[in-house]
């Protein structure tokens, strides 16, 4: 059974430059996309979903196109999408530091996650300014500020101070987009993930595309190892 799938959303600029239209309406384009994923997700059972959003390395680009992103957040959270999945039964997961964003969208970050608390359908994570490896630093900085004992230092207790603590590790991480590499997402989450690429863009994903994906890995064995 899938208890967790995360997907890395690439390819939106792409998309937009093929169709000769501006950055931003692949953005938008791909912003909608999500809801109908959510929306299968649930159809198929799977309890976690995770979408990357925002990387820590996405503050590098163009300030316009930047400056249009953080508006988008600010839809989603005031009355968009988010909205809409908490009162579809999502609970709404935030993963990455948000000290970079301004006040107004933390607040919002803050009120959509107290709003959809106690749901229960789907627990969908949003990846936001979202970097593994300064997860994972993030992560042992607080063991040491907690004065954790070396010897109780545990791949257990490691997860439990990660972005991700009390959910399962993804069991499939969807690429789209065509790369076919993880550019440092879920680094510790996804040790036994399979991994699904495709060629279709962001915008182009749809809920027959997931499934596409689902059914590769039904056709695979996990081994974990052994």
């Amino acid at each position: 059974m899938l208890n967790h799938v995360a997907l890395i959303m690439d390819g939106n600029r792409r998309w937009a430059r093929e169709k000769k239209l501006p950055a931003f309406a692949g953005h938008r384009k791909g912003y909608q996309q999500i809801e109908k994923i959510v929306e299968r997700a649930k159809d198929h059972g799977i309890p976690y979903i995770t979408f990357w959003a925002f990387s820590t390395e996405n503050w590098r680009r163009d300030q316009k196109e930047v400056g249009y992103l953080m508006d988008l957040f600010r839809t989603a959270l005031r009355g968009g999408l988010l909205k809409k999945l908490i009162k579809k039964g999502g609970k709404i997961q935030v993963l990455g530091n948000l000290i970079a964003f301004p006040e107004d969208i933390q607040k919002g970050i803050a009120n959509v996650i107290e709003e959809s608390k106690d749901n229960t359908k789907i627990t969908v994570n949003i990846a936001l300014n979202y970097g593994g490896r300064e997860e994972i630093v993030q992560a042992v900085q607080q063991i040491i500020t907690d004065k954790i004992d070396k010897k109780n230092i545990t791949e257990e207790l490691i997860s439990q101070y990660l972005y991700t603590q009390n959910q399962p590790d993804p069991d499939l991480v969807i690429r789209t987009g065509g790369s076919q590499r993880l550019s440092g997402y879920l680094p510790w989450q996804s040790v036994y993930s399979e991994l699904y690429f495709t060629d279709t863009f962001w915008p182009d994903f749809n809920a027959e595309e997931f499934d596409k994906a689902l059914e590769e890995y039904e056709r695979r064995e996990r081994r974990f190892g052994k």
